[in-house]
Formats: structure tokens, sequence, C-alpha cells
């Protein structure tokens, strides 16, 4: 091959974006809206897409094979987040700016959030919950310990993930239904 420096490595079809998918897919499940009360609304989903997006990517860090992937799968979230302001009507010359600003809400969050995975109980990360998904609401105090609950038990099953099911395209996130005390908010 005359340009091997160039060469893209075969990551299976389409496994950044599959994987992305199931990041979105599981940030925008009804039961985040309805029984955790985060905020329907762009900066609620976006931060719920975050938060998934800090667990896959901090699981995705553990394993040295698994760097490009994580990349990957950052590069594609933030091609998604340039395509969605330009679809919500932000101008070309905003657009620079809307990103710097969502970059650095990104880092900021997922640099709050591995600190709280690392603390031994769940008071910080009730906080960074009430601080950045919840944003003071009244709801936060009953719902940002539940949602506490649900990262642990997907921090256990990233955890558990094997690094070639990851590099492959397979993820699997706990279901939020049937996470501490769910049927007691219906009630």
């Amino acid at each position: 091959m005359k340009f091997p420096f160039f060469r893209r490595e075969p990551r299976g079809p389409d496994t950044i974006s599959t994987l992305y998918g199931m990041i979105v897919a599981q940030a925008r499940l009804p039961c985040f809206y309805c029984d955790y009360a985060v905020a329907d609304t762009v900066n609620g989903r976006f931060d719920l897409i975050v938060l998934h997006l800090a667990l896959v990517l901090d699981r995705l860090a553990q394993d040295p094979g698994l760097h490009k992937v994580g990349q990957g799968i950052f590069d594609r979230f933030c091609q998604d987040m340039d395509h969605n302001l330009r679809e919500m009507g932000v101008g070309d010359l905003k657009v620079p700016k809307q990103m710097r600003q969502l970059g650095e809400a990104f880092y900021g969050r997922s640099q709050a959030y591995r600190a709280a995975w690392a603390a031994t109980d769940d008071a910080m990360l009730v906080a960074a919950l009430e601080r950045n998904i919840y944003a003071g609401a009244s709801a936060a105090a009953a719902a940002a310990p539940r949602l506490a609950a649900y990262i642990r038990e997907a921090l256990r099953d990233l955890g558990a993930e094997p690094a070639a099911a990851l590099a492959g395209g397979q993820l699997r996130f706990p279901e939020p239904e049937k996470i501490l005390g769910i049927n007691k908010l219906r009630a």
C-alpha cells in the first residue's frame, strides 16, 4: 500500500454509530422524563446524553485497546450536536461558539461525574445530578438519589461488559424502570 499511514483500522460496520445510537436511545427512554423527573427539554435531553456518554467513555478509557472507539464515539457526539444545532436554526457563524459551550458543558459534567463515581457514598453523585440534570428543580431531592442508584447499576453493568463486546458494538445498560423505588413514585 502506498500510503499506509492514512489507512483506517477496521472497526466493523458502523460500530461507532451503533454504540452512539445505543447511548442516545437509552438517554431518550420516556421513564427518565416521567419516573425520574428529568425535564423533557433540549437541556434535559442533552444532559442525559452527556451522562450516558460519560458512563460509556469512562468504561472505554479503562481498556487501552478501546481508546480509539471512545474517541470515535466522542467525535460522533460532536457531529450530532453540530447537526442538532443547525437543525434548531443556529446560524453558521454561531455554531462554533455554541459547540465550544457544549464541549465545556460536557467536560465539566463528565469530570464532576467521574469524581462522584470514585466516592464511596452517593452524596457527591446526588449533588452533581441535582446541579447538572435537575438544575435545582424541586423534584431533584426525590429523583436524584434514584438516578444515582441507576448510575451505580450502569457502572457495574458496563464494568462487566467484555472489551471484545464493546469493540464489536455491543453495549448493555440497566433497565431504569427496575431501579430502586420507581413503583413508589407512581403510587
